[in-house]
């Protein structure tokens, strides 16, 4: 199963490279049915088969696409290394985001907290630390 959909983003037409996002994505899947059925009722997305066009190249034996609708379902949270989290968490903050969760440790590897955007979008903040605790 494939993620291959998402939603438009507002970019500077004038801007010379555009911010990476996540816009596909794989999910192995040896039991079609099955696979849809746990990511339904775990996170209720709702997936529709992607249908090939005479124009497309030929999906390979056994293959199929799926577009999954994720929107205003549980995200994947990505977390981004910073230099400090005390001070990202305050900056998130200063610029009109939340913090969720504040620093804290996972002993003698990191300090990480959790956050959100100003359009409710979480994400996570860490700094390696071996003397966290």
């Amino acid at each position: 199963m494939h993620n291959i959909g998402h939603h438009k983003i507002k970019r500077d037409p004038n801007a010379q490279t555009d911010m990476p996002t996540i816009v596909h994505f794989q999910i192995p899947s040896d039991d079609i049915e099955r696979s849809k059925k746990f990511y339904n009722d775990l996170f209720g997305w709702k997936f529709d088969k992607f249908p090939s066009s005479p124009s497309s190249e030929p999906m390979p034996e056994g293959m199929e696409y799926w577009m999954i609708s994720t929107v205003e379902q549980q995200r994947i949270t990505n977390y981004f290394e910073v230099k400090s989290v005390q001070e990202y968490s305050a900056k998130v903050e200063q610029l009109g985001g939340k913090v969720i969760s504040t620093k804290m440790p996972v002993k003698s590897m990191v300090y990480f907290g959790v956050c959100t955007d100003t359009e409710n979008n979480g994400f996570g903040i860490f700094e390696a630390d071996q003397t966290a605790k």
